[in-house]
C-alpha cells in the first residue's frame, strides 16, 4: 500500500553483508539480500605464519554495500505499492570490536595505494587475537592503576577488543601506526561513509562499541585518561585527541543519507541514518530483549544480550565483558556475554577430527538424541576457542573428559553439545549472581532455527523454557527497528526502541520446554562441570578431581 513505511538495515557480518527491508508498521521482513566478501577467504584476511591474524577489507564493505542494497530495493519492488521513496530510515550494524586505521579524512588506509596489500593496514576484524600480550598487560596496569576501567569489562581486558589492536598495531607495524591519524571502528565507519562525513573528528561514535571494547565510560570522562594511556605507549595518549569525546546511543541520528551514496544504492537522499552498533546488540533488540528478558544469539559462537534498569548504584558484574548505559537500549544498561565457540566446536569436530561434509552433522545429531543424559559418560569443557565469559581468558582449551575404549562419535558430539550448555549456565548464574534477573530467554541465529535437538538440551540443562525470536534476518532487523526510530513518528516511525519492539517483533509459537528428569540428571552433570570450570579456569582452585571420572561411569550406569 502507499502509504506503508519500511526501514532499511545493514548487517555487515564476518563473511558478508545483508540489506534488509521491513515494513515499520509490523516488522514484516519484505525483501532481503546478501553479498558476500570477495578478498581473502570468505572475507577474511589471515596469515598462514600467525593463526590469529583476521583482517578484512574496507573495499568490501563498500562494495558489498552497494549490491546488496540495490538488489533488496529490486526484490522489494516486486512488493504490491512499494517504491523506494516509502524508504524512512536507514539502520547499520557490524561485527565489533573491529577498528579501522583511518588518515585525517577519515579514509581507511587500505583504500590507499601505499596500503592497499598490507593487512595491518586493513580494518582488524572482530576475531583477530594477535595481540594477546598487549590486552594482559593492559589488564595488569588498569588492575594497578585504574580498576574502575576493568570493573565494566568483567575484570580481564580482551585481545578482540579496540586498545589491545591498536597498540599491537604500533609494535609490529609502526609504519602503518605513524600513518593513522586515527581509528575508527567498524560500525561508526559505515553510518559515516552514508552520510558523508568521515572525518574522525565530526564523525558520531557508538556508545557499544566506545563502552564494551573501549572502556568509554562517561562516570570518568569517556576514554581512558592519556596518562593512562601512556603507562602502555606514550602514543597512545598522543592518539586519545584524535578520537572523540562522546558517544551516543543508536535512537540518536548519524546525519542524512548524502546524495552521492543515494545515487550509488538506490535509496532516497536525505532519509536519517541511525548510529550504528554490534550486530549481536541488534540481534537482542530484533528479538525483543527487556529488563527480565535474556537473549541468546546462538551461532558460531554466541552472544548474551540483556538489559537492566539504572537504578541505585552502577552496575558491576566480574568476568562479564561489558556492561554499557544505552548500548543495547537507550535508557538501561546494556549487559553483553558470550562464548567464543559454540557451533564452531561442532564443526571443527566434524570437519577436522570426523573428516566429514555437512552432512554429518545431521547423522551425528540423529545418533546423539537417540541417547540419555548422561549415557555417553562423559564430560566437555567448551573452550576450545577460549573463553570469553565468565573467565575471559583465550588461552584456555577445551577438554574431553570420560572417553574408554567404546566411545562413539555420537557420545562425543552430544557431549560437546551439553559442554557449551554448561557454559551458557554458567553465565547465566553469574548474572543472577549480581542481581540481574532471567525470567525469560529468547534465541535468534541459526542453531536457534535449525536444530531443535540443541534447543532441547540447552532448556533441559538450563531447567528453562526457551523461545524462537520471530524474525528469521535479526541483527538486521535491529538495524531497521533503529531505522525507524531515528526517522521518528512524524515519519512514520516510533519515538522510542521500546515503541519500536512492541510492533516489530514477537517469538514463533514452538517453544522448548526443560524435562523434569533431563534437567535432574544435568543438575548433576554440571556440579562436576563447574568443578573442572574452575579447576582449569580459576587460579589458586584447589579441588581433588579423583573422583570425577567415576562419578561420570556411575551417571553413565543409571542411564543405561
Amino acid at each position: 500500500m502507499a502509504s506503508e513505511r519500511y526501514t532499511i538495515g545493514l548487517d555487515f557480518g564476518t563473511n558478508s553483508v545483508r540489506a534488509l527491508i521491513a515494513n515499520v508498521a509490523t516488522g514484516e521482513e519484505v525483501a532481503t539480500a546478501v553479498a558476500d566478501y570477495q578478498r581473502g577467504e570468505a572475507g577474511v584476511i589471515g596469515d598462514p605464519n600467525n593463526p590469529h591474524v583476521a583482517r578484512q577489507h574496507p573495499a568490501d564493505y563498500h562494495e558489498g554495500l552497494v549490491a546488496c542494497v540495490r538488489e533488496a530495493l529490486a526484490k522489494a519492488a516486486s512488493v504490491p505499492g512499494f517504491a523506494p521513496e516509502q524508504v524512512i530510515g536507514v539502520g547499520v550494524d557490524t561485527t565489533g570490536s573491529t577498528p579501522i586505521p583511518v588518515d585525517a579524512a577519515g579514509t581507511p588506509l587500505a583504500l590507499k595505494p601505499e596500503f592497499a596489500d598490507n593487512p595491518d593496514a586493513m580494518a582488524w576484524l572482530w576475531k583477530d587475537h594477535s595481540s594477546m600480550a598487549e590486552a594482559e598487560r593492559i589488564t595488569e596496569l588498569a588492575a594497578e592503576h585504574r580498576p574502575q576501567y576493568l570493573a565494566k569489562s568483567g575484570g580481564t581486558y580482551s585481545s578482540e577488543w579496540f586498545w589491545s589492536k591498536i597498540w599491537h598495531c604500533r609494535n609490529v607495524a609502526p609504519e602503518v601506526f605513524a600513518a593513522a591519524h586515527s581509528w575508527v571502528e567498524f560500525c561508526d565507519y559505515i553510518p559515516a561513509v552514508l552520510v558523508g562525513d568521515t572525518n574522525p573528528a565530526t564523525l558520531k561514535r557508538s556508545v557499544c562499541a566506545a563502552g564494551h571494547k573501549a572502556m568509554y565510560c562517561e562516570e570518568w570522562g569517556g576514554l581512558p585518561d592519556a596518562e593512562f594511556l601512556a603507562l602502555l605507549d606514550p602514543q597512545l595518549a598522543d592518539l586519545r585527541g584524535r578520537l572523540y569525546r562522546q558517544a551516543h546511543a543508536s535512537d540518536v541520528c548519524a546525519g542524512r543519507l548524502c546524495p552521492e551514496w543515494a545515487e550509488k544504492t538506490g535509496l532516497p537522499a536525505g532519509i536519517p541514518v541511525a548510529v550504528g552498533a554490534f550486530d549481536a546488540h541488534y540481534g537482542g533488540v530484533a528479538s525483543g530483549v527487556g529488563v527480565g528478558t535474556l537473549v541468546k544469539i546462538l551461532g558460531t559462537s554466541t552472544c548474551d544480550i540483556t538489559v537492566a534498569a539504572k537504578t541505585g548504584e552502577p552496575l558491576d558484574i566480574p568476568g562479564v565483558c561489558g556492561i554499557v548505559d544505552g548500548s543495547v537500549l537507550p535508557g538501561y544498561y546494556g549487559i553483553e556475554a558470550g562464548q567464543s565457540a559454540v557451533g564452531d566446536i561442532f564443526n571443527w569436530f566434524v570437519s577436522e577430527v570426523c573428516e566429514g561434509d555437512a552432512s554429518l552433522h545431521e547423522v551425528l545429531t540423529a545418533k546423539a538424541a537417540a541417547l540419555k543424559p548422561g549415557q555417553s559418560g562423559l564430560l566437555a569443557l567448551d573452550w576450545n576457542n577460549g573463553n570469553r565469559t565468565i573467565l575471559v581468558d583465550a588461552r584456555l582449551t577445551g577438554l574431553l573428559l570420560g572417553q574408554t575404549l567404546h566411545t562413539s562419535r555420537a557420545e562425543i558430539y552430544r557431549a560437546l553439545i551439553e559442554a557449551t550448555a554448561f557454559g551458557a549456565l554458567t553465565i547465566h548464574n553469574r548474572l543472577r549472581e549480581y542481581g540481574v534477573p532471567i525470567e525469560r530467554i529468547v534465541c535468534c541465529g541459526g542453531i536457534a532455527e535449525k536444530n531443535p535437538f540443541f534447543m532441547q538440551v540447552y532448556a533441559d540443562v538450563t531447567g528453562q523454557e526457551l523461545f524462537v525470536s520471530r524474525a528469521v534476518q535479526t541483527c538486521a532487523l535491529g538495524s531497521c527497528i533503529f531505522g525507524a526510530v531515528v526517522a521518528g513518528p512524524e515519519a512514520g516511525g516510533y519515538a522510542d526502541a521500546e515503541s519500536a519492539q512492541a510492533a516489530m517483533t514477537g517469538v514463533k509459537p514452538v517453544s522448548y520446554k526443560p524435562n523434569p528428569a533431563a534437567h535432574a540428571v544435568y543438575a548433576e552433570l554440571y556440579a562436576l562441570y563447574k568443578r573442572l570450570h574452575d579447576s582449569f579456569g580459576v587460579a589458586g582452585t584447589r579441588d581433588d578431581l579423583s573422583d570425577v571420572m567415576k562419578r561420570l561411569l556411575d551417571i553413565k550406569q543409571r542411564a543405561g
